[in-house]
């Protein structure tokens, strides 16, 4: 299966990574068009097909995903469509760009069409993505979509009109994870620990909530209540940060995110 990813900045460079990364695929089946020359080179140096023409690289492909900036995708889909065919399937990552709008610019009836939303995780074969099969991608066309993308972390199929919402919630939501790493390090610095000792403590601290709830499938707050004695430390410190509209900041910024 040769596999073309069309645009390899921030997320396409990273699913490029996860690719290389994944054992399921091969180096010689990946190719990698991009107008950075710096970009082309990197991925060269790792055994990948890399070129400037789109059209090609979609030519020459079965699985074409296109990963670049939404304003970018009609000039992308307009300029590869002569080489897109019902025999290819055509997997979009761009968030808040419709279907509708996919299928009147590549302009083939039929054509197999995904609308995907990874995170940048996907590098490290983790990463949350949401897929959409359009009504012209048959089963086996979302068994072997799926498979592409477990093979670099966990897949939700999803309908389009929940698109949005995953995307806050997993794509930006690695984001958002990450701005909680950074104040939960500065507290560590003001704690006393060194910055580099902080941000490992409290990686390692959400490492570990993560693997138990998924090894008990507790509910958050039965696992919270485990921790917090009557009159202890930790529900004082969960006291405070609610006091301060931490679950409420939370979900003003998934909505907002959403919109």
């Amino acid at each position: 299966m040769k596999i073309a990813v069309i645009g390899a900045g921030a997320m396409g460079g990273a699913t490029v990574e996860g690719l290389i990364a994944s054992p399921q695929f091969n180096n010689d089946d990946i190719c990698v068009s991009d107008p950075s020359q710096a970009v082309l080179d990197k991925f060269a140096a790792k055994g990948i097909s890399v070129t400037t023409d789109n059209r090609k690289a979609a030519a020459e492909a079965d699985v074409v995903m296109v990963v670049v900036k939404p304003w970018l995708v009609e000039q992308v889909l307009r300029g590869i469509s002569s080489a897109l065919s019902t025999e290819k399937i055509l997997v979009v990552i761009a968030a808040g760009v419709p279907s509708a709008k996919i299928q009147e610019w590549t302009g083939i009836e039929g054509l197999p069409l995904f609308l995907c939303i990874p995170n940048i995780a996907i590098a490290q074969l983790a990463s949350m993505t949401f897929l959409v099969p359009t009504a012209e991608a048959k089963p086996q066309h979302t068994e072997q979509v799926k498979a592409i993308f477990e093979a670099m972390g966990q897949v939700l199929i999803t309908d389009e009109q929940h698109l949005a919402a995953g995307t806050t919630l997993a794509s930006c939501g690695i984001a958002y994870a990450m701005r909680y790493v950074r104040a939960a390090s500065e507290g560590g610095v003001e704690l006393g620990f060194k910055a580099d000792d902080a941000k490992h403590i409290v990686m390692q601290t959400m490492k570990g909530a993560v693997e138990l709830l998924e090894a008990t499938n507790l509910h958050p707050e039965a696992a919270i209540d485990l921790v917090t004695t009557p009159g202890g430390v930790t529900i004082k410190g969960l006291n405070e940060m609610e006091h301060a509209g931490f679950t409420s900041a939370v979900i003003r910024g998934l909505k907002a995110g959403a919109k």
